[in-house]
Formats: C-alpha cells, structure tokens, sequence
C-alpha cells in the first residue's frame, strides 16, 4: 500500500510484457471507497455517501484474437499464474474464484451488446482485501474501464456512459460471482469525484457530489482495517437483504425508502421483532444521510460526528453487523478525541473509520493499536485518507 500510484502502474506494465510477450495498450485502475455514512441501504432504493480512496486496482491490458481471456494477479497468494478461460464460456462455474469478477465484467459487456473479444489482462492493487474497502469493485470496475479502452468503447468519456460499466460491474458481481451488491461500490468506483463524497440515491439513481476538503478543514479521516473476516457472501449479507425485502413485503410498499421516520411506529409494531430492528435502522440510516449531508455543507464537522456514532450504534445493535473489533475501534477512537467514529462497509469484520483533527491521527493509531494489542487480536492497519478520483486511463 506504500507504492505510489506511479510505481503501481510501471509495476504492472512491466510484469504484463514479461507475462505475455509485449507491451499493453494500456493501464486504467479504479479505486476502492470508504462509505461516510448510510450502510445497508443501497439495496433498499435508499441513499449512502461514500468517497473513493486513493488506493486503487490497477489492470494493464490487450487484445487478443483467439476469443481467449487470459487474466493474471500479481497479488500474494494467488500464484501469479494465468487463469484462462474462452470469452463465449464465462458462466458463474467458469472460471470461478477471484477471475469470476474479471471475467464477470467481460460477460456482463458482451450480454449489454458490446463487441468484446479475447484479452490479456495483468492486475496489482494497493485495495486491502478484506477490508469491506471494496476491493472486489475496484478489480471489477478497473477491468471495466481497460476492456472499454482496449475495445474502443469510449465508457469513461462522460457520467452516462460509466453508468453502463456501473451496471455491467452490478451484473458480474450478482449474476458470475453470486455475491448480491446493491451498487454503491461500483458507482462510486466509476463516478467519485476528489475532494467530493457522493450521495447516492438508489431510487433515483441520482448522483450528487457533496464539497468534502478534510485539509482545508484541518481534519482527517483515518481508516482502520480491523483485519477480522470480512466475507459478504457467506450468507449473512444476502440474510439481511432477504429480511427487508420481506419486511417491504408485508408494509406493502416496494423497497424500505417509502417508509417514512414519522411512520416508524406503526409499521414496526406489523413486524416480527428481527425484522422490525432491521427496518428501524434502514429508515433511520436513510434520514442520518439527509443529515449528514446538511451538516457538510454548512461544514458543520461536530454533528457529522454526531451522526458517525449514531449510525454505528445503529448497525451494532439494530441491524448486528458489527463486532468486538469494529467497537473497539470507535471506543478508542472517540476516546482519543474523534468528532465521530463508525464501521463502514458490510460488516463482520472490515474497516471501521474516525473524523477526527489531524493533530490527533497518531494517538488515535496508537490507542487503536495498543487496544488490539492488548486483546489478542491481530495487529490492524489505520491509514489517513482523502477523497480521490473514479476510474481514469493511467498509461
């Protein structure tokens, strides 16, 4: 994670000529993202405010004529081979595995009418994984964008054209991978914007940067990966969904967004109580957003803060997403003197954030690291961050 975005892309362009004979066309990346607020809710037609990290997949990539997709990782454990698999036989069996999400994306073009053949493609990333970072959006939306420029698709050229890729990327996940996303990663990883959050609005599909300059604030937003298991598609992700489609279901209404906070009581008291704790804390994310939103413009950084601890306790204890590791983490961070701290992404595990000045980003680090030291568990890794960039052509 230590390399500069420079070193990254000389890094795969080099290991691409040596793996397959001859330079790339090109390098493009995507970059994972952090969510500020609103979990669980995309997939509930509701609104969520992420930014793009500045850590980022990068996929150094050419045609090839024989209808093959030849795809190599450059990532530890995976062995640095290629997986190969002809374009016309991608299917949730073949290839399987992390390729699934590379080959998803070739699939999902194809199936949207593009003319998409065989490809070389060589990855490295400085995403973590595992982190709930959304390292699996980056690596799909990072081959997104090399397969648009090998191809001449022109899908990075302006917002309504990454939305395409943004679907494409939604597909591949749900339909090769098997694992349900509601599609924040992929939109933010194609649309994020530096020095912006996005809210998103999963009903509208509306797309609103909102101003977030952390320096010009004086504050930071450090990102801790709490390094716990993080697997959403062990079941308990698509448990949840399941559960508040259901919960939509019996209020007679489409999706949890046409629930309104003042309507809470009444439509809780129809649910069984798991499924009425779920919907509380969708609504009630929802309405935190709106506010969240609010307070960003009027740079009100304390009430952000406010809301950060609200929603965790939210997602701990109403939608019981979170874990001792993730807690920990905003213990010790508002103890430290953070405005505000939360878990962020999917849950069971993953990376936790705090909104805190930026004089007291290392004691923070170090009353985190020394918590974790102490419990037992393994050491995390907390890193400051700004907001970055969506998806662009490196090289």
């Amino acid at each position: 994670m230590s390399s500069s975005p420079q070193d990254q892309v000389r890094r795969v362009e080099t290991a691409f000529s040596r793996i397959v004979g001859h330079p790339p066309t090109g390098v493009w990346s995507a970059p994972g993202r952090v969510n500020l607020i609103g979990e669980h809710t995309d997939y509930n037609a509701g609104l969520c405010l992420p930014i793009a990290l500045p850590h980022r997949t990068y996929a150094a990539a050419a045609g090839r004529d024989d209808g093959l997709l030849s795809v190599t990782s450059l990532a530890e454990g995976l062995g640095g081979s290629p997986t190969v698999v002809p374009v016309a036989d991608i299917s949730p069996e073949n290839p399987g595995g992390w390729a699934g999400y590379v080959a998803g994306m070739v699939w999902a073009l194809r199936e949207q009418g593009y003319a998409v053949g065989g490809l070389d493609i060589v990855l490295t990333s400085s995403v973590p994984i595992g982190a709930g970072l959304s390292s699996s959006a980056a690596l799909s939306c990072s081959v997104g964008a090399a397969v648009s420029g090998v191809y001449s698709l022109d899908l990075l050229d302006h917002e309504e054209a990454r939305k395409v890729l943004v679907r494409a990327a939604i597909r591949a996940e749900n339909d090769i991978v098997g694992a349900p996303t509601g599609g924040m990663d992929q939109t933010v990883a194609l649309l994020a914007q530096e020095r912006h959050a996005l809210r998103l609005d999963f009903r509208s599909d509306e797309v609103t940067p909102v101003p977030l300059d952390l320096e010009a604030a004086g504050l930071a937003l450090l990102v801790c990966d709490t390094r716990a298991s993080h697997v959403l598609a062990d079941g308990q992700y698509a448990e949840r969904r399941a559960t508040c489609e259901r919960a939509a279901s019996v209020l007679g209404v489409s999706s949890l967004r046409e629930v309104l906070p003042d309507e809470l009581p009444g439509s809780l008291a129809r649910l069984d109580e798991v499924s009425a704790r779920r919907v509380r804390h969708v609504v009630t994310e929802n309405a935190r957003v709106e506010a969240c939103v609010e307070a960003l413009v009027r740079e009100d950084f304390g009430e952000v803060g406010e809301l950060f601890v609200e929603s965790h306790a939210s997602l701990r204890d109403d939608y019981e997403v979170s874990c001792p590791e993730l807690d920990a983490v905003v213990a010790e961070a508002l103890a430290a003197g953070a405005l505000g701290a939360r878990m962020t992404g999917g849950g069971f595990g993953g990376s936790a954030i705090a909104l805190l000045l930026r004089g007291l980003v290392d004691a923070a680090t170090s009353a985190i690291e020394v918590r974790f030291e102490r419990e037992g568990w393994r050491a995390p890794e907390c890193f400051a961050v700004t907001p970055a960039g969506g998806a662009y052509r490196d090289l």
